[in-house]
């Protein structure tokens, strides 16, 4: 399981100035998922890369300056500077690298609202970070609206939008051949999750989009989360029970009119806290950024 080190180093070179240096010491690692998909770790979010005769297709791509690092994993697992480039959302820990992809001829390819991020900067209120205009060679050239579909490497893989979920342009990449699905940000594996509420993204519609990708799922089906290690179908089972349990709760309060800092003090999620915390978020530090906006 990974731990809250690894979050809270993520969450700090996410809100920093990109420096090359901050990322020096910052190894990428690779696991297979199956024999042409690998999930390679760093830090951000996790990249998906599936190699073959047609090209190399990777998702998402963490910050600029692992870039290289990041191309030097995907040749060790067999691909070339890549044909396509999916992001599953806008947050620079999964498009920081769009431009320099971009400019080895990746087509970018997104959801129509993660271009419209990218192109008008955004701001993540909850953390103070504000990201300015991404420059021209880092914006998606292919966009689509509910899916998009790309027959490649004996594949037939499906992009698929779920809105809203952790934010308002999350698609999830389902490999139907291969029974590889992943999720981008609508899962974190262990851990609470990051929902960015200014951007559209609440509780209820993460529980909307677990419950889509649990339709495509069977017991033998691997799903690469946003963050966290390699997951089955029971990870997300049980990902999905602590969100329902968790908006249940959350939204009687609300209902009964609590401020936020009454609900911290009634420790709501107690009974799950040990299991959930052990990453980005306690439980008082989720319910501070989700409550009430996010739910």
């Amino acid at each position: 399981m990974f731990k809250k080190s690894f979050f809270v180093m993520t969450i700090a070179l996410l809100f920093s100035n990109n420096s090359i240096s901050a990322f020096d010491d910052v190894k990428i690692t690779s696991t297979e998922v199956t024999s042409n998909i690998h999930m390679l770790v760093g830090k951000g979010g996790n990249v998906g890369v599936f190699v073959g005769k047609d090209g190399t297709f990777i998702i998402d791509d963490q910050f600029a300056p692992l870039s290289e690092k990041l191309m030097n994993e995907i040749k060790k697992v067999g691909g070339n500077a890549p044909t396509f480039l999916l992001n599953t959302h806008f947050h620079g820990d999964h498009s920081g690298g769009n431009e320099n992809f971009g400019k080895k001829g990746a087509m970018i390819v997104s959801h129509d609202n993660v271009r419209k991020r990218l192109l008008a900067g955004s701001e993540i209120k909850e953390f103070g970070m504000v990201s300015p205009p991404a420059p021209a060679e880092a914006l998606p050239i292919l966009t689509f609206d509910s899916k998009m579909h790309f027959h490649i490497n004996g594949d037939d893989v499906a992009a698929i939008h779920v809105p809203n979920a952790h934010t308002d342009g999350d698609s999830f990449i389902h490999f139907k051949n291969a029974n590889v699905i992943h999720a981008g940000d609508i899962f974190f594996n262990g851990f609470y999750p990051f929902i960015d509420s200014s951007h559209g993204g609440s509780v209820k519609g993460v529980i909307s989009a677990v419950t889509a990708i649990l339709a495509l799922s069977n017991d033998e089906t691997k799903i690469i989360p946003g963050h966290g290690p390699l997951a089955s179908k029971a990870d997300l089972e049980a990902y999905k029970q602590m969100l329902e349990a968790a908006y249940m709760s959350l939204s009687q309060l609300k209902a009964k009119g609590l401020s936020k800092s009454q609900v911290i003090s009634k420790k709501p999620l107690q009974t799950i806290d040990k299991e959930w915390s052990d990453g980005m978020f306690s439980s008082d530090k989720w319910i501070e950024v989700i409550y009430p906006n996010a739910l």
